[in-house]
C-alpha cells in the first residue's frame, strides 16, 4: 500500500477511524459465525481479550502523529494478535520450549509464518524505541508495519475468533 493510499483512508468524513476501507466501528462489530455451522468452538475469553487489545493497539497506531509511536503500536497490535493464536491453540512445550511469541507461533501456528518472520525482525526496533530512540524507524517503515499488522491481524481474527473475514485487509466497494 501506498502513502496516498494509506493516508486517503485514514480518516472518514464522521470523524471515526478509518483502517483500508473500513470504520472502527465496523472492524469492532464484526459478526460472530455461529460454531455450529463453521465445526469450530468459540474462542477462549483470553483470546477474546487480547484481540480486542490488538484492536486497540491498531486504532492508535493509526491516530499516532509520530513515526516511532505508530510503529511500535503497530508492532504491539501483532505481538497482541499473535499471542491470542498461541492462547487459542495452546502454547508449545518440550525440552526446550520457545521464548518468543514469534517462535511459539511458528511452532502452533505454522501457516502464519510469514508474518512471523516479519515482526520478529521488527523486534529490536521496537525495544530501541521502548529505549528512547525515536529515530530508529522510518515514516516509511512505520507505515509498512501498520499496514502488515492491520493485515495480520485480520488473519487472526478470522483463525481465533470464528469471524466472517470483513476486517481490515478488506477494501470497501
Amino acid at each position: 500500500m501506498t502513502h496516498a493510499e494509506l493516508m486517503s483512508g485514514e480518516r472518514g468524513g464522521s470523524g471515526r477511524a478509518v483502517a483500508r476501507g473500513r470504520s472502527v466501528t465496523t472492524l469492532m462489530s464484526a459478526s460472530r459465525v455461529d460454531p455450529a455451522v463453521s465445526g469450530r468452538a468459540p474462542a477462549s475469553p483470553r483470546a477474546t481479550d487480547l484481540m480486542h487489545r490488538a484492536d486497540a493497539e491498531l486504532l492508535a497506531a493509526q491516530f499516532s502523529n509520530e513515526a516511532w509511536e505508530q510503529f511500535s503500536h503497530a508492532h504491539l497490535a501483532a505481538l497482541r494478535a499473535g499471542a491470542a493464536v498461541v492462547a487459542s491453540r495452546g502454547a508449545p512445550g518440550g525440552r526446550r520450549p520457545p521464548r518468543t511469541v514469534w517462535s511459539m507461533l511458528r511452532r502452533c501456528a505454522p501457516e502464519l509464518d510469514r508474518w512471523s518472520d516479519f515482526f520478529e525482525a521488527g523486534a529490536p526496533a521496537r525495544s530501541a524505541i521502548e529505549a528512547g530512540r525515536f529515530d530508529a524507524v522510518s515514516s516509511e517503515r512505520a507505515e509498512q508495519t501498520l499496514c502488515t499488522a492491520e493485515d495480520f491481524v485480520d488473519a487472526v481474527r478470522s483463525l481465533v475468533l470464528d469471524v466472517a473475514p470483513t476486517g481490515l485487509g478488506a477494501r470497501a466497494s
